[in-house]
């Protein structure tokens, strides 16, 4: 599947009353999720639901992505001081802005409204990423030149 297919398939699927599609052609697969936001929310809006104290093991929510076949657990703290930076696009993430560069962001770092956290890599076009608010990067979730899925969660954010 090319990205002119690709791109055609979000658009199909962006219009339509679907909210998952799960596609495998000639070993490529792809799946198509629309988040569940409310209304005039972006993806990257998306708060994560209020958890329940530390001591409870329902603390954490795990999350489970396949990638080339391969499943990875990523741990996603809840909580409604938390937020949830999803990928706008399908493209390649890429967590600094050439090889051998610092990355734009660590885990732990404090960023700022507006601060640059990646590039998603989309048709050859280069997009940063921003961080729509202010806060502590908790957790990174893709890895540096990773394919990633639109609407994919890559950041947690801590609000401060």
């Amino acid at each position: 599947m090319d990205i002119k297919e690709m791109r055609r398939l979000i658009d199909l699927f962006e219009k339509s009353g679907i909210s998952e599609l799960e596609i495998d052609e000639k070993g490529t697969k792809v799946r198509l999720r629309k988040g569940g936001g409310g209304h005039g929310e972006t993806p990257s809006q998306r708060h994560a639901p209020i958890s329940p104290p530390p001591s409870s093991p329902a603390v954490q929510h795990k999350l489970e992505e396949v990638t080339a076949g391969i499943k990875h657990k990523k741990i996603i703290p809840k909580g409604d001081n938390y937020i949830i930076v999803d990928s706008p696009m399908v493209g390649t993430f890429y967590s600094a802005p050439s090889e051998g560069a610092e990355p734009y962001v660590k885990e732990g770092d404090i960023v700022e409204k507006g601060q640059t956290l990646c590039i998603v890599e989309a048709m050859k076009l280069m997009n940063e990423i921003e961080s729509e608010v202010g806060g502590r990067v908790v957790s990174i979730l893709i890895d540096n030149a990773h394919p990633v899925e639109f609407g994919e969660p890559m950041f947690v954010i801590e609000k401060v």
